[in-house]
């Protein structure tokens, strides 16, 4: 090969090497600026928020507050969709039913519309029920009270999304307003009831979400994974269970999402629910007989089966979540509007238009720019997901509503969701611990599953276990003391 030759290929590696180079100084700058672009997109939002409060209340005399508390709300509506909005669809993303970008799509799309369509029930609850408002004393202290409420809030599930941590939205505005309420007129001012059934909440929530999901991934491996004939066995079962799936949401939406269009009775949900299951059974036995078709008697044709009902139960999810949290956004944001505006703050809330505006576009927005980080968290990093045990796992959290509405329990989404992944992820541990016990009694040599073997098989991050039990424990003290915080600091300002 000539000189001139050698150089040439010198010359074209050196290329070669130099735009590796500048595409990986691309990539790095691309991923360096994806927050910042984020960022800068929330903050336009949130000046929009305060834009739409100042043309609706600019001229009042308490115009400047509302529109301070309106940049708040659309900051807490961020941070909602950041957080939050990952439980829903978490499971069905990490078990390949949804792509990221379409589970942003239905998550945005949905909850919009359980926010618009069906939202503000709960903000009587948020704004009167925690703390009492004739304790307040004046319309000036319950202002600041919920102001300082909603920023401690926001602030507290931005951090926790931030350190990876999916926590109750609903349990951080009830700290919020908590500690806001100690701090402006004592402890008595407190509705120590009702904090302690959310604190039951803390436990009952997790627990039962895990249990129904543990449960119900029991009688799939039971009854489906581990037949001799998979296909007919799953075609048999698989309608019950998207039957079961029906019904739950049927009477999971009529008592959760349904309340601001008509009122519903749990009896009255559960016979809408048990109709609702009846149909879609019979409907859906013809449909899995088709899909079930020429698949192998295989574990990965099973999955396929489950796949279009698990991302119509994450849809029905986001709808009912939509309807349901909207109000941590804007219920004290809507609290805030009406007592500006009449000076009345022992009335009633009702949620303006534009206020619901700002919660559903804010949960959507937040979503889009912040929850892939919590959506692969739920969804990857806490156990491996496939569409079987996501599926169980949407499937409790609408159970479990029904049972806690039953008993009267408060109860938060968050919990539910992940104390369902968790449930699933244990009973994958507890079973594979048994078959591996099994297998060794079948074995003349004992000692080929070491305990290191058995440690190493664990299939439960504990990491992220103890990093989520802490975030919920704290939540409403943290919530409450930051609450507490910027109260007294907005009283000494003011």
């Amino acid at each position: 090969m000539s000189d001139h030759s050698n150089q040439d290929v010198r010359h074209l590696e050196t290329l070669d090497r130099d735009l590796g180079r500048l595409s990986s100084l691309e990539q790095a700058t691309s991923f360096a600026a994806r927050p910042i672009i984020g960022g800068g997109i929330a903050l336009v939002f949130i000046a929009l928020a305060a834009l739409v409060a100042a043309l609706f209340f600019g001229q009042t005399s308490n115009g400047f507050i509302v529109v301070i508390a309106a940049a708040f709300g659309a900051y807490m509506a961020l941070n909602i969709g950041a957080n939050d909005v990952a439980n829903n669809m978490g499971p069905a993303v990490g078990a390949g039913a949804l792509s990221m970008a379409g589970a942003i799509a239905i998550a945005a799309i949905f909850e919009s519309a359980g926010a618009l369509l069906a939202g503000g029930d709960v903000v009587k609850t948020i704004a009167k029920g925690i703390i009492d408002p004739t304790a307040l004393g004046d319309t000036a202290t319950f202002i600041w009270a919920m102001m300082a409420a909603l920023l401690a809030a926001a602030l507290w599930v931005n951090l926790a999304t931030w350190v990876g941590a999916p926590v109750s939205t609903t349990h951080s505005v009830v700290g919020g307003v908590m500690g806001a309420g100690i701090a402006a007129a004592g402890f008595g001012a407190v509705s120590w009831g009702t904090m302690g059934t959310i604190a039951a909440s803390w436990v009952i929530s997790p627990v039962l979400g895990g249990l129904i999901a543990a449960g119900f991934l029991w009688f799939i491996k039971a009854r489906i994974v581990y037949q001799d004939d998979k296909i007919a066995a799953a075609r048999k079962w698989v309608p019950v269970l998207v039957g079961i799936m029906a019904g739950a949401f049927a009477s999971y939406l009529a008592i959760k999402g349904l309340k601001k269009i008509v009122k519903i009775d749990l009896q009255t949900a559960l016979l809408i629910g048990a109709a609702a299951a009846v149909a879609v059974w019979a409907l859906t036995i013809p449909v899995i007989k088709r899909q079930s078709e020429g698949l192998e008697n295989r574990n990965k044709s099973l999955k396929v089966l489950f796949g279009v009902p698990l991302v119509v139960s994450a849809a029905l999810l986001s709808f009912a979540h939509g309807a349901n949290d909207v109000a941590n956004a804007v219920g004290p944001l809507a609290a805030i509007v009406q007592a500006s505006g009449t000076g009345d703050f022992l009335a009633a809330v009702s949620i303006p238009l534009w206020v619901m505006l700002i919660g559903a576009f804010g949960i959507s927005f937040g979503l889009f720019l912040f929850g892939p980080k919590l959506i692969r968290m739920v969804g990857n990093q806490i156990t491996k997901l496939n569409p079987m045990r996501a599926y169980c796992v949407a499937l409790s959290a609408a159970i479990t509503v029904i049972i806690a509405s039953w008993l009267g329990l408060p109860v938060s989404s968050t919990h539910i969701a992940v104390g369902g992944v968790f449930g699933v992820g244990f009973f994958r541990e507890w079973y594979t611990e048994r078959r591996i016990k099994q297998a060794r009694r079948a074995l003349p040599d004992r000692q080929q599953f070491s305990r290191e073997e058995r440690r190493r098989r664990k299939l439960v991050r504990r990491s992220h276990f103890m990093t989520i039990a802490a975030a919920w424990v704290i939540t409403v003290p943290a919530a409450a003391l930051l609450s507490g915080i910027i109260f007294m600091l907005l009283n000494t300002l003011t």
